[in-house]
């Protein structure tokens, strides 16, 4: 371990792991089970409790909280962990809390993610790569979010969401339903209001595919039928179509929460 810093004012336990590089600030505090990767910084009054994990590069902006027990009545002070993964940015008075018993133990988060000031990950939740929480999101317990999503600010994730791929949350939404892979969602309780073309284009999604995600969103979308069997003939009719293919995927596997639907006679896509 080579060019470690630590502040005289910070309080690094003697079972912490520091990595190469890392540089802990004034007034931080980092628990004897905490793992700091090489480069992480802390940049002050921040604290590190718990079985938690940062990934290299990963920096944490004053008065951010990580690895404090839960916000759980079920918790009863079990091993359980956070890990967040190389390259994020957590800024000010975030709050992240490990897993519990009921959850799998682990509170993940990705590589590249940005929570931005007061935003909140509870126990058990599980964030994929690239992920943009901003001012004020709160995740609830158990919820799934997946690579590339985006939160405007002031939103909440009820406990138990799912919510897929390159999905765009709009801001100030409730999410009490699962959002499809590449979805656009908005609203207290949200509805869903198209797809986000606006980052699949930006991702560099070709035309093509874009397209044809449109046509199968009318498809399963439409009036037509139930819903199980409009996923059924999309699968079929686009079964070489990538993108159509993770959406059936996500809507046909088992979830504890509904999906979120568009309105009704809405033609939004």
């Amino acid at each position: 371990m080579t060019g470690i810093v630590v502040h005289p004012t910070a309080i690094v336990a003697s079972g912490a792991q520091l990595g190469s590089g890392v540089k802990i600030g004034p007034f931080c505090i980092v628990g004897e089970n905490a793992v700091l990767g090489d480069d992480v910084e802390l940049i002050s009054h921040v604290v590190v409790e718990g079985r938690t994990t940062i990934g290299a590069g990963t920096r944490v902006f004053p008065f951010a909280s990580v690895g404090h027990q839960p916000q759980d009545l079920k918790f009863h002070g079990e091993e359980s962990r956070v890990e967040i993964g190389e390259r994020c940015t957590i800024r000010e008075s975030v709050t992240i809390n490990p897993g519990t018993e009921g959850g799998g133990m682990l509170t993940k988060i990705g590589n590249d993610c940005l929570l931005m000031a007061c935003s909140h990950v509870a126990h058990d939740a599980q964030v994929g790569n690239n992920v943009v929480l901003a001012n004020y999101v709160g995740l609830a317990g158990h919820s799934i979010i997946g690579d590339h999503v985006r939160f405007g600010g002031i939103c909440a994730v009820h406990q138990f969401v799912r919510i897929g791929a390159h999905a765009f949350i709009g801001a100030q939404s409730m999410i009490d339903a699962d959002v499809i892979p590449y979805g656009l969602a908005v609203g207290n309780r949200a509805r869903l209001a198209g797809l986000n073309l606006v980052g699949l284009k930006r991702r560099g999604f070709d035309r093509e595919s874009i397209h044809t995600l449109r046509a199968a969103y009318r498809m399963i979308f439409s009036s037509e039928g139930t819903l199980r069997e409009r996923v059924e003939d999309a699968a079929v009719m686009f079964k070489d179509a990538a993108l159509v293919q993770d959406v059936v995927a996500f809507i046909t596997a088992d979830s504890d929460r509904p999906l979120c639907l568009p309105r009704a006679g809405s033609d939004e896509e």
